[in-house]
């Protein structure tokens, strides 16, 4: 509490207790519990005991002490009435209010006042932001006038600048202009005297200025002249000045000539000693010269690599070898790889150099480049790759066209390898393909022909190889196979599987050639066909050819077999001698069978290694020509047709030679008594017969190589036709016989024996027929009386019955002739 107001508290009477209100205990952090202390301490010491319990100190709540005499005053009043101090504490709280109210009052007044300051206040500083915006607006308006005027006079200055940068300009062209005309007319003195020029000209430390000087005269008057013309006698003005302008133009030339001579001797001294920034000097002055062609020329012509014969040497024995008549293809590979790496190293290294020398070295490199190319590769090119004549071919012996094929192939590559190294390298605005491409445009024009006249040599060789090893094998066994009456077949003289494959590999590697000299699929298409259809051609050649040879050897059994063919009257000792010779033609036919057979089930996989070949590599590669795998298609059968002819006469004579020997087993094995056994009691025999059983043995023997040899359609057709043969040969082989019941079993055994054999060859419509022939048969076993209703369920066979029924025995004492035509009639 503060000391009273003594002015404030003149108007309200005394009150009991000094009551001393402030405005300032109510700021900061207010607690009417501290109010209520401090008002009621004098007159409740208990609550300010209490107070002083509960906070555990003597400080109360607004700061205030306690007196030191509450505590015995408290311990007195314990004895008195109960709360005697009510009437002193509700004057208390009447003067506080009256206080509160008066202070209520000093607030209200405080706030009016403030209130009307802050009104003032506020209004004076509307009215001084309303001048300072005017103030604002009005400065705004002086600046962009200020920046107008800034601006024209800005504009003004540069129309001033432009006017004394164009005078400047025309004043030092004009400067210019008369030196340039002092000079010409130092030049226009007298033709070829070069010894009055002014020192400029002969200054070696202004070398560069006298060549631009030079340079802008020659083209100064150079022009003059193109402008006027040659002088005609009428204008003698124009003359002389053309006159004197013709004196400038030659001596400025002999000047430039002069002085472009000593500046390519100063570059070529700097080059030996490699002063790179001297070198630079001049070929930044010479580049005035013809854009500097001249000096861009003279660094590259100066190079070792092309002036120097050692090196040129050297890159040709690299490739070629000591003996280059016997170099082959991978050592030239090596020898290119090791070469063109050295190649793109020098260039390398050059292009360093031309780099800090020159100041367009993107030109120099262009002109290195293609001098590589042109010189030091086309004379390598030239050397390795000398072209055959399609007339005369080179023997195989020296590698013939194949040689040079694939020494082209690997030049080729290893060119075009080198190009993109050097592309890499750098090359300017230079086609390296284009130009490495025209490098072998002679060689890739006429290539095609080349490749397929390679195909043809190595198909003649082969076979050329093939006849002298059959040669030299039959020589070796000729007089044994001609002793024992036989045809000799080596292997050699069969169609091989591996020497298509050879074919196969051939064509693979020209085909790969294609590749790498074909750009354009188009081009690639074309070639590859006609590569294509060179294997076409040597495998149905060499097909037909190998099935033409084993048809021979059936030929000549054949012949063998005719040889032999005895009249019905010679001598027991004849007959055994034509026998042995039978025996050996017949084991001709059979070798030659075998070789046959052979030779057509490798002639299917030459042919089905063919196709596959053609599905893996050839028919993606003509696709891109409308119509070529079609005709490739075409070919290929068109080509296949010579060997299926030769196979399908082949497998006729195959079939003619089988039944030659089964009628020549039948003949010689069947005997009378084998269908028409006596009748002596004994028990019949129901064995097949021997001639029966020699048959279905070689039937089996010798058809085994055709089980093995044809597939499909082909063995189907070929085992049915060899069915009906034997059907047929076989019925007029029994119409030599007559048979009594017990041979008629025996006919019905053997006829069982032939079905069962022919049942292997899944052949329908010859297994029907034996079955009717063993229905037949049983014309010899039943009664007469029963032959009328033996062919009621099969009445297609009656004309073949009609013949077996004349075989029997007893086909004349039975009258069974008349029986069955009036009959079946």
């Amino acid at each position: 509490m503060r000391e009273p107001n003594k002015s404030s508290k003149t108007a309200s009477p005394a009150p009991s207790f000094p009551l001393i209100l402030d405005i300032d205990d109510f700021k900061g952090d207010f607690s009417f519990d501290a109010l209520f202390g401090n008002l009621v301490s004098e007159l409740l010491p208990s609550f300010k005991l209490e107070e002083a319990e509960s906070d555990g100190g003597d400080a109360l709540p607004n700061g205030h002490l306690r007196a030191p005499s509450d505590a015995s005053k408290y311990s007195q009043g314990i004895s008195s009435p109960l709360f005697p101090e009510v009437e002193k504490l509700l004057s208390l709280f009447k003067d506080s209010c009256k206080e509160l109210l008066e202070l209520r009052k000093q607030i209200d007044g405080r706030l009016y006042n403030l209130k009307k300051d802050v009104s003032v206040q506020d209004s004076k500083h509307r009215k001084t932001l309303a001048e300072l915006e005017k103030g604002v607006d009005g400065l705004f308006d002086s600046f962009a006038r200020l920046d107008s005027r800034i601006s024209s006079v800005g504009q003004t200055a540069a129309k001033i600048g432009d006017h004394l940068q164009s005078a400047d300009a025309q004043r030092e062209t004009a400067s210019q202009t008369i030196e340039l005309i002092k000079y010409l007319m130092e030049f226009n003195s007298s033709p070829g005297d070069l010894m009055e020029l002014s020192p400029l000209f002969s200054d070696d430390s202004r070398v560069a200025e006298a060549a631009s000087i030079a340079q802008k005269l020659r083209s100064f008057a150079e022009e003059d002249i193109g402008r006027h013309g040659i002088p005609v006698p009428s204008a003698v003005g124009n003359a002389t000045a053309s006159r004197g302008l013709e004196v400038a133009v030659a001596n400025l030339q002999d000047y430039c000539n002069e002085l472009e001579n000593r500046l390519l001797s100063r570059f070529d001294a700097a080059s030996q000693k490699r002063e790179l920034t001297t070198m630079a000097e001049c070929a930044k002055i010479l580049s005035q010269f013809n854009r500097g062609t001249s000096a861009m020329q003279h660094y590259v012509a100066t190079r070792p690599m092309f002036i120097d014969v050692e090196i040129m040497n050297a890159d040709t024995k690299l490739v070629l070898g000591d003996q280059a008549a016997h170099a082959s293809p991978n050592n030239v590979a090596r020898g290119l790889s090791s070469l063109y790496k050295e190649i793109t190293d020098t260039v390398r290294k050059e292009a360093a150099t031309i780099t800090a020398v020159f100041p367009s070295p993107s030109e120099v490199m262009s002109i290195l480049v293609q001098r590589v190319l042109e010189q030091r590769i086309t004379a390598l090119l030239d050397k390795l790759l000398e072209k055959p004549s399609l007339v005369n071919l080179p023997s195989m012996e020296e590698g013939g066209l194949l040689l040079y094929l694939r020494m082209l192939a690997v030049a080729y590559e290893k060119t075009r390898e080198l190009a993109r190294d050097l592309q890499a390298v750098g090359c300017g605005d230079l086609d390296v393909e284009g130009l490495t491409e025209s490098l072998f445009s002679s060689h890739k024009d006429e290539y095609p022909e080349y490749e397929q006249a390679s195909l043809r040599q190595l198909y003649k060789v082969k076979m050329e190889e093939l006849r002298a090893e059959s040669q030299q094998i039959s020589d070796s066994s000729g007089t044994i196979g001609r002793s024992k009456g036989a045809s000799v077949v080596s292997s050699q003289q069969q169609i091989s599987v591996t020497v298509v494959t050879e074919f196969v590999r051939w064509n693979e590697e020209a085909i790969s050639r294609c590749n790498l000299f074909a750009s354009q699929p188009a081009t690639l298409a074309t070639h590859v066909k006609a590569v294509f259809t060179c294997l076409l051609d040597q495998v149905s050649q060499y097909i037909a050819d190998g099935l033409e040879r084993a048809r021979d050897t059936l030929t000549e059994a054949a012949n063998l077999r005719e040889r032999f063919v005895l009249g019905t009257s010679v001598t027991r000792r004849v007959a055994a001698a034509a026998a042995s010779a039978a025996e050996a033609a017949a084991a001709a036919g059979e070798s030659s069978f075998r070789s046959f057979m052979i030779a057509v089930q490798r002639s299917g996989s030459s042919v089905a290694i063919i196709q596959q070949y053609f599905a893996n590599s050839i028919s993606r590669l003509l696709l891109p020509v409308d119509g070529a795998h079609a005709a490739s298609c075409e070919e290929m059968a068109t080509a296949m047709s010579s060997a299926e002819a030769a196979a399908y006469k082949g497998l006729q004579q195959c079939i003619d030679t089988v039944m030659a020997e089964v009628e020549r087993l039948l003949s010689a094995e069947q005997k009378a008594t084998d269908y028409r056994s006596p009748d002596d009691g004994m028990a019949p025999d129901h064995r097949a017969t021997s001639a029966c059983t020699r048959v279905v043995a070689y039937l089996s023997r010798v058809l085994e190589s055709a089980f093995t040899a044809l597939e499909g359609l082909n063995k189907q057709a070929f085992l049915t036709e060899l069915g009906n043969r034997l059907h047929k040969v076989l019925l007029n082989h029994w119409q030599k016989y007559t048979f009594n019941p017990s041979g008629g079993l025996r006919l019905k055994r053997d006829i069982t024996e032939y079905g069962e054999f022919v049942r292997s060859f899944n052949a329908p419509t010859v297994d029907e027929k034996f079955e009717l022939l063993g229905i037949m048969a049983n014309v010899f076993i039943v009664a007469p009386e029963s032959l009328s209703t033996l062919f009621e369920g099969t009445p297609s066979i009656r004309k073949d019955a009609q013949r077996f029924i004349q075989l029997r025995d007893d086909y004349k004492a039975a009258k069974l002739a008349s029986k069955l035509s009036s009959l079946w009639s």
